[in-house]
């Protein structure tokens, strides 16, 4: 038998180590990413055809490094993928959207949506979703609609459900884990080739501001879907509305300065009179121009000790006393040769 000479065995010998080396990186990279979602698989569960199906997927920036999203791509037409942001720093959020093709797919269908990342690492995380999408069973609208709501208006939507087929078919029940939704059925109108219900759904009129977003779940006298889920969105908006009401600033070097804006909306126009917190380090320029949204550039000025800062912004406008809701502010105040030391490392 004929050895190789030991310097070539050395050089293989440390190939091997760096390939080693070099997944293991890989790997770590990888699982760095995934621990940025909440969740990695969804099942829609038995859908209607034609039917608003799509499932959010949150993630969140849990690092000090600015994150970059390239992209999502999906293995399947049965799902059409997106990002609703792709710059992320510390703490923001963001959702990958998976939206499922009811209108243009039926039957048994699944798809991975592999997001990848190239900042601060490059990465990828695998998506799972997954579901039955029935050709016999139609929503019209395809979801529970509310569009904007007026703070303590409630409303009021119908959808007509259709089920195709001579067999004997029924809606038993509907449910929902919200406790501001109320449903009324129709009894079914039947045909000998299909059965119909009226679905009325309202929204009370205690519902809190904020966004709106549920499923009603039909029961129904089918072995092979006791359960179908129905979307329901909308907002119920207050007089007054401010955005975000979690404004974090990052990191701050002692003795410096940070702006990031907070948007103010109402029903009518108004103007800001003045913005206050409890140590003074915030401040903004009063709007006196009436309109009915306003873009403040609010400005933290760090002290000269190094921490965590959390304060409450409080806007003051012509609409009365606490008509805004008051905005939690938070910055991590850093010593200066740290925080140039971690904003060298991100520009690397």
């Amino acid at each position: 038998m004929v050895r190789a000479p030991l310097r070539s065995r050395l050089g293989l010998a440390i190939a091997a180590v760096a390939c080693v080396a070099c997944l293991a990186e890989s790997a770590a990279a990888q699982e760095w990413a995934k621990k940025m979602f909440k969740e990695t698989n969804h099942n829609f569960g038995t859908v209607a055809k034609g039917s608003k199906t799509e499932y959010r997927f949150e993630f969140s920036n849990l690092y000090k490094e600015d994150l970059h999203v390239v992209g999502v791509r999906t293995s399947c037409g049965c799902t059409s993928p997106e990002v609703t942001k792709h710059d992320l720093k510390t703490h923001e959020a963001a959702e990958v959207v998976a939206k499922f093709n009811t209108r243009t797919f039926l039957g048994q269908h699944g798809a991975t949506l592999t997001v990848t990342f190239d900042k601060p690492f490059r990465a990828e995380v695998q998506l799972r979703v997954a579901g039955n999408i029935r050709g016999d069973v139609t929503f019209e609208p395809p979801f529970v609609d509310l569009g904007n709501v007026d703070l303590g208006a409630g409303a009021e939507r119908r959808v007509r459900v259709t089920r195709i087929g001579t067999a004997a078919w029924d809606i038993t029940d509907v449910r929902s884990v919200n406790p501001n939704f109320e449903v009324n059925l129709s009894k079914p109108a039947r045909t000998p080739s299909q059965t119909t219900y009226d679905l009325t759904m309202r929204l009370k009129p205690d519902a809190p501001a904020g966004y709106v977003k549920g499923q009603l779940f039909l029961v129904t006298t089918d072995p092979r879907a006791t359960q179908i889920p129905m979307d329901v969105e909308g907002r119920v908006v207050a007089a007054v509305t401010v955005s975000p009401q979690l404004l974090s600033l990052g990191a701050v070097a002692c003795g410096g300065t940070v702006t990031k804006n907070v948007v103010v909306r109402a029903n009518r126009d108004f103007c800001i009179t003045g913005v206050s917190c409890e140590d003074g380090c915030l401040t903004c320029e009063p709007r006196t121009t009436p309109a009915k949204v306003h873009i403040l550039p609010v400005t933290f000025q760090a002290g000269n000790e190094s921490g965590k800062v959390e304060q409450q912004l409080r806007i003051s406008t012509d609409l009365g006393e606490g008509a805004v809701p008051t905005v939690t502010v938070q910055a991590e105040v850093e010593a200066v040769a740290a925080a140039a030391a971690e904003q060298a490392v991100s520009v690397r």
